[in-house]
């Protein structure tokens, strides 16, 4: 169960005494149809029904006890909370439920676009980043020119990793990711689908078969894919379990 204040603090984005005074002073109604005031701040919520629709000061709000984003990163944002020199991805999910909460699984790095995932659960950020659960990445990436074949007893990268590859192809222009940057002078397009997340790995790869990444974009994660109709900077909130 949940407390009212504590939860329409964490909504709001200040404290919970903050909340109580929202709350005191006759702000906060029900949004169930009968519009009534809620005066009381200990008012238990079962977390198991949320999300519990309010209004306060007239805008809707939908009280929920965690959050789970799906944002499609543009190239020129960097994974962080804030950073001096560059544009955060972080900004971008302002308007996102229970955003000061809000911490990335995984990351992308400047140059690449695609698919990134936020939470605000510790426990369910571990167990989508543990090396043990091997949750696959698949991204697409436009190259310099066509990659080699592997060697039959794996990729080795320059600091000597091994990179687990579950899937490496050629793949047709036509179906590349509208996420994909498509630069002009790119000779080849191919799609990868890798275990782990270790600095620069898929780049990293295809430098390793004779290639060099222009363009790269993270297509899905796990079972969750990046919708092609989500523009560039735009969110969605997700389901645990749809990843």
């Amino acid at each position: 169960m949940a407390r009212l204040d504590a939860l329409l603090g964490r909504n709001l984005g200040c404290s919970k005494t903050k909340a109580r005074d929202v709350i005191a002073a006759g702000r906060v109604r029900a949004r169930d149809g009968q519009g009534d005031v809620l005066s009381d701040p200990r008012l238990e919520l079962d977390e198991a029904a949320l999300p519990f629709a309010v209004v306060v000061d007239d805008e809707p709000l939908a009280l929920v006890a965690a959050s789970h984003v799906l944002l499609h990163k543009p190239v020129g944002c960097v994974t962080a909370l804030e950073d001096a020199r560059h544009p955060t991805a972080y900004a971008l999910l302002e308007a996102a439920p229970l955003f000061p909460e809000l911490r990335p699984v995984g990351r992308l790095d400047l140059d690449t676009s695609g698919l990134l995932i936020w939470t605000t659960e510790g426990p369910w950020l571990q167990r989508l980043t543990h090396p043990k659960r091997a949750v696959p990445r698949t991204y697409h990436a436009a190259l310099a020119r066509p990659f080699g074949a592997p060697p039959p007893e794996g990729v080795a990268l320059d600091d000597g990793h091994r990179p687990t590859i579950m899937a490496l192809a050629p793949l047709p222009r036509e179906e590349a990711h509208p996420a994909l940057v498509m630069p002009a002078d790119a000779a080849a397009f191919a799609t990868i689908t890798i275990v782990g997340g270790a600095y620069h790995e898929v780049r990293r790869i295809f430098a390793a078969l004779d290639s060099h990444v222009l363009a790269l974009c993270r297509v899905s994660f796990g079972r969750l894919a990046l919708p092609r109709d989500l523009p560039s900077g735009e969110w969605r909130t997700i389901a645990p379990a749809d990843v």
